[in-house]
């Protein structure tokens, strides 16, 4: 490994680390332990269909591939397989043991040979009335091709025998859980609670699946293919951009596989005869498992109704600044506005939408959407604008991951109501988070701007930390109006002096900003950097950042995912600190905060420190100019750099240890914020 760089897929697999560190802690209620497993295991599976992906793709191009990462993708490859098996033996170890936790409070997984008589009845009825009819199977005979298998869907591999005979036949079957709960709740005895995976009731009722065949003998056992998930989108100027996307999805449902999953119990023969269908060679990601894969479905495990198994959702805080029936837009007129997802309700900026859709002097809405709600209510607020007769217009972006297929039925629905739909930027993804409203009265103009950290997402701003800044500071306005015009003319760039855009501006500016604290402390100024970001990669502002530490620089780092930087490297990193937090809620806001010689800078941003990110994407960073919310944002930066519950320490190692209270008292700091939060709206009655 390179003594500068850590990988960053490596250093991705220190973050899910993280994740399954939360199931393990027994300060965690149990229910939410559950949950990472789930939030663990979803994750691995998408690091798998883009990251491992990707190495697998760019290993093919041998000398070039070192090039291009700066280190060898396929020593990588070996590298991430011993870590997610080790990773994986670390996982069945909690799983087992929070099983055992769970029986404790009278609640139970049980699976097919441990019904009683009424719960045999209960299942066989279920499987009557619900699953019977969704079960497919698929013989697997020597010399047939093996069937499109979905990805990250799980399947039963079926093995049909009969006694004192070689008789053998083989099936898969996929098993229902995208239209069927995965967990099933039996009925109670005495107190006690059971519950079953949707795997083991097939498993009870195959039988009468494969009556036909003469076997006295069936067992199934679970696998799970993944494959890459990267769309292909070729460069034909005759094909719209739409049709380009929905011709790359369909693609994408038979993408080479990168990762194969099994019950490790399943006979060698039916084991052989897959592997050998699906092609699989020694370089292939295949991992022994126990009983149960898609361990994301946990994230909705059914609730045995017992409170202490689960935290209470913390209760959204009004923004003292927003007074209920009164105006949003007369609120933002009057002075600068944060929103802090999600102590702050997202339902203020649908409260925001709702007005602007029915204010007469109102004539315009323009926004970003990126991943939106499944039921959205941003959406149902620009129809009703519409409707009312404003021109709204949405910059929809294609290309957001796993969210193509909904953006595009987005897309149709909003094109079909009469709302103007720009698709993006070919070849750049539009992941800012802008909205313009514009209102007309007695000929003046005015503008409202909101700039964010995140997804205009009501399901999301409910679990995920985010900035939102509302403002009609003229300086922001003019230049998110600049923004929208660049999207809807040709892409036309324009100059912008506060806010900062990605590709064009932002690696440079950052750049600059940087240089400017090594400036400051080669000249014996007060000198710092704190960067708030879900993941900082890049080289060449990780150089930068080396190279500020060696001048003197103070620099803070709070990073929820990937960080290839190392800190505390004497002589390159030593004035470099950084930690990671995982909590409950998923640290999503980054914003980043320059001394300046004393003159604090602040940023809020779209953007991580990434190349896509720099180089790719329409990110947009905007200065913050109010001095209250500046302060308020430093804040909110050092109570997280306080934490001494869920910050963890990066290291050379990974280690991934926690920050030790001493003689500190406990500072869990997403509670912390929160209670902040909190004590401002007193302060304000």
């Amino acid at each position: 490994m390179n003594k500068k760089y850590i990988p960053k897929e490596i250093s991705w697999l220190s973050f899910n680390e993280r994740v399954l560190q939360e199931a393990d802690n027994k300060e965690v209620p149990l229910l939410e332990r559950f949950k990472f497993l789930g939030i663990y295991s979803n994750n691995l599976d998408e690091y798998f269909r883009v990251r491992v992906a990707g190495l697998k793709r760019l290993s093919t191009l041998t000398a070039k591939s070192k090039v291009i990462l700066g280190y060898n993708p396929k020593a990588t490859l070996k590298t991430i397989h011993e870590i997610v098996i080790s990773h994986n033996e670390k996982f069945e170890k909690i799983y087992a043991g929070l099983l055992h936790e769970l029986a404790k409070h009278n609640t139970h997984i049980i699976d097919e040979k441990q019904l009683n008589q009424e719960q045999a009845e209960f299942v066989r009825a279920y499987f009557h009335k619900e699953v019977r009819t969704r079960l497919m199977p698929f013989l697997l005979e020597k010399d047939s091709s093996m069937p499109n298998l979905t990805d990250d869907a799980i399947y039963l591999a079926i093995y049909l025998s009969k006694k004192d005979t070689q008789k053998r036949r083989y099936a898969l079957l996929e098993i229902p859980s995208n239209v069927l709960p995965r967990f099933v709740v039996l009925p109670e005895k005495e107190d006690n609670k059971y519950i079953m995976f949707l795997d083991d009731i097939i498993r009870f009722g195959l039988k009468e699946i494969f009556f036909i065949f003469d076997f006295d003998e069936i067992s199934a056992y679970t696998i799970k293919l993944t494959k890459d998930a990267e769309l292909e989108i070729a460069d034909d100027i005759s094909e719209s951009y739409i049709d380009k996307i929905s011709k790359s999805l369909q693609l994408r449902k038979r993408g080479t596989p990168v990762r194969f999953i099994y019950d490790r119990t399943i006979p060698p023969d039916l084991l052989k005869i897959i592997t050998k269908k699906l092609n699989f060679g020694p370089a292939d990601v295949i991992i022994p498992s126990n009983r149960y894969h898609n361990f994301k479905d946990f994230m909705k495990f059914p609730n045995p109704g017992r409170k202490k198994l689960f935290n209470e959702p913390f209760i959204p805080i009004p923004h003292r600044d927003i007074q209920s029936g009164k105006s949003i837009l007369s609120a933002i007129k009057k002075k600068d506005i944060m929103f802090f997802f999600p102590y702050h309700p997202f339902d203020h900026f649908i409260d925001l939408l709702r007005e602007a859709s029915i204010d007469p002097y109102v004539t315009s809405i323009q926004i970003t959407l990126y991943r939106l709600a499944r039921n959205s209510s941003v959406i149902n607020a620009l129809l009703n604008a519409v409707r009312n007769g404003k021109s709204v217009t949405t910059v929809v972006e294609l290309q957001a991951r796993f969210d193509e297929e909904a953006n595009i039925l987005w897309g149709n629905k909003l094109r079909e109501e009469g709302v103007k739909v720009i698709y993006g930027v070919p070849g750049l993804k539009v992941h800012s988070k802008l909205c313009l409203i514009t209102r007309t009265k007695n000929d003046i103009t005015q503008r409202y701007a909101t700039v964010g950290t995140g997804n205009f997402n009501e399901d999301t701003a409910r679990t995920y930390t985010d900035l939102l800044l509302l403002t009609t500071d003229k300086k922001i306005t003019n230049e998110v109006f600049k923004a929208f015009n660049f999207f809807s003319v040709n892409y036309k760039k324009d100059n912008f002096y506060h806010l900062v855009l990605s590709p064009f501006f932002l690696r440079n500016k950052i750049n600059l900003l940087i240089e400017n604290e090594i400036k400051n402390a080669k000249a014996g100024k007060k000198a710092y950097i704190y960067l708030k970001l879900n993941n900082l990669t890049d080289k060449e502002i990780i150089d930068n950042l080396y190279e500020a530490s060696q001048a003197g620089v103070r620099i803070k780092l709070i990073v929820r995912g990937m960080l290839s930087l190392i800190p505390g490297v004497k002589n390159l990193s030593e004035k470099i600190d950084a930690i990671g937090i995982v909590d409950r809620m998923l640290e999503h806001s980054r914003f980043f905060i320059f001394c300046d010689g004393g003159n604090e800078q602040t940023y809020i941003s779209s953007a991580d420190l990434m190349t896509r990110n720099l180089d790719h994407r329409i990110e947009v960073t905007c200065p913050i100019f109010d001095k209250n919310i500046k302060c308020e944002i430093r804040k909110v930066f050092d109570i997280q750099w306080d934490d001494n519950v869920k910050a963890r320490i990066f290291d050379t190692t990974q280690s991934n240890a926690f920050v030790k209270p001493g003689k500190n008292a406990p500072n869990q700091s997403q509670i912390e914020v929160y209670n902040w939060l909190k004590k401002g709206n007193e302060k304000v009655k």
